[in-house]
This record gives C-alpha cells, structure tokens and sequence, in this order.
C-alpha cells in the first residue's frame, strides 16, 4: 500500500470536515451565517471516504464483488443522515430539557437502524477480509481505539456526520 495515497487521502479528509463541524449559532442581530458546506461538498466528501476506505481495505479481486452492497449501503445512510439534518434546521427548537433528551433519543434510534444496515453490507465482506485489513478499518470509520468495548455515540462515526 502506497502511504502517500494513504496520506494525501487521509488529508483531503481532514481538510473538508472543519466547514461541517463548524456550526455555531450566530450573534443576535447578526445575519444569518452562509452555509460553507453545501450538499456538493457534502458529496464530495461521501466520494472522497468511499474511495479511500476502498483503498485502505485493498481488496481482492473476490473481495471486490462483496464491495457494492457496502457502497450502497454507506451511500443510502450518508443521504438520510443530511435528510435528517435539514429536517432539525427546520424544526421549531425544544421546549425544554425533556424534548431535548427526547429528540436524542430518536435521533440515536433512527441512527442505530441505519447502523444496522451498514453492519449487515458489510458482514459478508469483513469475513473474507484478512486481519490485516481488517485493522485498518475502525480507526478509519471514526472508531475511538481502546474503548474497551464501551458504548461510542453513533454521532461519532463519519456516517453520520451530515447531522451534526
């Protein structure tokens, strides 16, 4: 595996998630912020991470007949989770702590059905991959190391970062 792809890969990753995890509200009275981060950039990045997690994984020529259902299904849930974002830039704020906590609580169910769907594309897939390839994955997916088996906020993981 070529580290420089790697790097360079890993780079323009870096570089294209600040605009997203930027979102701060702004002053009062202030107008309202432009959004820097727009759909086709958002894109973008999905194309960018699908690539890369392909060359990561180094696939086997068998092992790349196993890859679209894990395409589509990153895809699919990249797309629900910008959905879901523009939904929330729309919805009235919460009325208290209890609708915050609440609206949390849907958000991590909606989040874990979606998870369920990328873990079982990617099932048939992982069992063929070596362990080798196999550890490049979590790290790359946005998985804490040494968690010990604790639970990880399904926010934390790239899938879902169109809705933070």
């Amino acid at each position: 595996m070529n580290c420089t792809l790697v790097a360079a890969l890993t780079g323009a990753l870096l570089i294209a998630m600040p605009a997203a995890q930027a979102q701060t509200a702004p002053p009062a009275g202030a107008p309202p912020a432009v959004e820097l981060y727009s759909a086709a950039d958002a894109q973008a990045v999905v194309e960018a991470r699908l690539l890369a997690l392909k060359t990561v994984m180094t696939l086997s020529p068998e092992q790349q007949k196993l890859w679209p259902p894990v395409e589509a299904a990153i895809r699919a849930v990249a797309k629900l989770s910008a959905e879901r974002r523009a939904e929330r830039a729309k919805a009235l704020p919460p009325a208290d702590f209890v609708d915050i906590l609440d609206r949390i609580a849907d958000a991590e169910a909606v989040r874990a059905r979606d998870l369920k769907t990328v873990t079982a594309a990617l099932k048939p897939l992982v069992a063929t991959l070596t362990p080798e390839q196999q550890r490049r994955i979590p790290a790359f997916l946005g998985l804490r190391e040494g968690a010990g088996g604790l639970p990880q906020p399904t926010a934390e993981i790239w899938l879902f970062e169109e809705e933070n």
